[in-house]
């Protein structure tokens, strides 16, 4: 499992998800934080595509998806000085996270 990509799936859910003032935050200290990461291999930025099927969750405000090349790399992510950054400027806009962690077969 070491050594297989690694994806890091996070979902947020804005405290204000119409407030355009929040969102902008959100997305600047977002893309901030991405730009300022070392260890991530891909990522997006993304909102609910509202798709109307009984088995998809819409309800989510942005979605975070990222990969690194290994587990590693995503816990030294987790540490890294940009992402602390980004929680202490960005933890105050929403009110629920989570999170789906996965590896490649």
């Amino acid at each position: 499992m070491d050594n297989k990509v690694f994806y890091h799936n996070v979902f947020f859910w804005l405290k204000e998800p119409n407030s355009v003032e929040d969102c902008l935050a959100f997305e600047t200290a977002l893309q901030k934080f991405l730009n300022a990461s070392i260890y991530t291999k891909t990522s997006a930025i993304t909102k609910p595509a509202h798709t109307q099927r009984e088995v998809v969750d819409n309800s989510y405000t942005y979605a975070l998806l990222v990969s690194f090349e290994t587990k590693a790399q995503h816990d030294l992510y987790q540490a890294e000085e940009a992402h602390q950054l980004f929680l202490k400027e960005a933890a105050y806009l929403w009110e629920k996270v989570q999170i789906f962690d996965s590896v490649a077969l």
